[in-house]
């Protein structure tokens, strides 16, 4: 008598289905597709010379599989590294005013580009550039959804085919793998590097410009320091400079703090308005709207660059979506007010 293949006893994909506690996870897709996972599981084990799992077996393989699944990975954590803005751990918490804001933007319909009283298509730029303009002075603002969107749209935009001169102690790598280099070359741009690691001096940038020469791009190194023997060239003497060369100046600041941080026992952070105070630069790109706000990348500037930037097609790729715009605005308005919030680890 010939011997029943021990394949023949896995059961079926439509007998696993039809198990109770599978019918309660619904009928979808997935289901059917760990099913079916398993049993390719089970029919390889067989090849392999072991015995076939049971029916049993199976639906608590589907089971268990379903529940790592469909449970969200995301969880909150306790923040004891001692680094208050966190990248890993999801920068910074919001307020609770703020998180109301992303809810009430999300539950429904929003005049996310739309306005009210003309019943006209608007620009959800409006919802941020007029309060941005009053917390730090500038001309003109607009924000994407982080700094490397602002740092790539302001080299397309304004810069593309032509060089741009960077300290060659500024050219960094942030968390990620985010070079600026590299950010450089995707955007179009050509790369100028002056001055060496530790001392690059104002000389060092005029030697190296040419008619071909955009821009001169200052990066905040927000993640490391160069200490001893060093020497940076001050903002003021960079904007003197591009302006009787005709230049652009662009100051990517990091973090972008909007607070004099030192009044909490923090080390100084500089701060986009004191940057713009005494200087006519098109841009100041920042990594993310300061403490406590949602991820953004903030454009401030001359008016006419940075129009030129949100008229670039790259803009609607990167553009700030309606959840983090909302808590955005309502951030802004809390530095507006001169106030602070619970979830704020600085103090009430």
């Amino acid at each position: 008598m010939t011997k029943e293949s021990p394949f023949r006893a896995l059961p079926s994909v439509e007998r696993v289905l039809s198990d109770p506690r599978l019918r309660q996870l619904g009928d979808g897709s997935l289901i059917k597709e760990l099913v079916r996972e398993v049993l390719a599981e089970a029919r390889q084990a067989i090849a392999q010379g072991r015995p076939p799992i049971t029916l049993q077996q199976m639906v608590e393989a589907v089971l268990h599989r379903a529940e790592a699944v469909l449970r969200p990975s995301l969880r909150p954590v306790i923040n004891a590294t001692g680094i208050i803005i966190h990248t890993n751990l999801g920068r910074a918490p919001l307020s609770q005013e703020a998180i109301e804001a992303m809810v009430k933007a999300c539950a429904g319909y929003c005049n996310l580009e739309l306005e009210l009283e003309e019943g006209r298509r608007g620009s959800r730029q409006a919802h941020v550039e007029n309060l941005l303009r009053r917390l730090t002075g500038a001309e003109a603002a607009m924000v994407v959804n982080n700094n490397a969107a602002a740092v790539l749209l302001a080299l397309t935009a304004l810069c593309q085919g032509r060089e741009v001169l960077v300290s060659r102690g500024q050219a960094v790598e942030i968390g990620g793998g985010f070079r600026i280099p590299e950010i450089l070359r995707q955007s179009g741009a050509r790369l100028v590097e002056v001055g060496t690691t530790n001392r690059t001096y104002v000389h060092d940038y005029e030697a190296a410009i040419t008619p071909d020469t955009a821009a001169i791009l200052r990066v905040h190194t927000s993640n490391f320091r160069i200490v001893g023997f060093t020497r940076t060239v001050p903002l003021r003497e960079l904007a003197h400079l591009a302006s009787r060369r005709g230049l652009l100046l662009l100051d990517d600041l990091g973090s972008g703090c909007l607070l004099d941080t030192t009044q909490f026992g923090l080390a100084a952070e500089p701060r986009p308005q004191d940057s713009l105070r005494g200087w006519g630069g098109p841009g100041l790109l920042l990594r993310r709207q300061a403490p406590w706000g949602p991820q953004a990348g903030i454009v401030l500037g001359r008016r006419e660059l940075v129009e030129q930037m949100r008229k670039h097609p790259l803009a609607r790729a990167v553009r700030l979506d309606k959840a983090s715009m909302a808590a955005l605005q309502v951030t802004l308005i809390h530095y507006l007010r001169g106030r602070r919030w619970r979830s704020c680890p600085f103090g009430a």
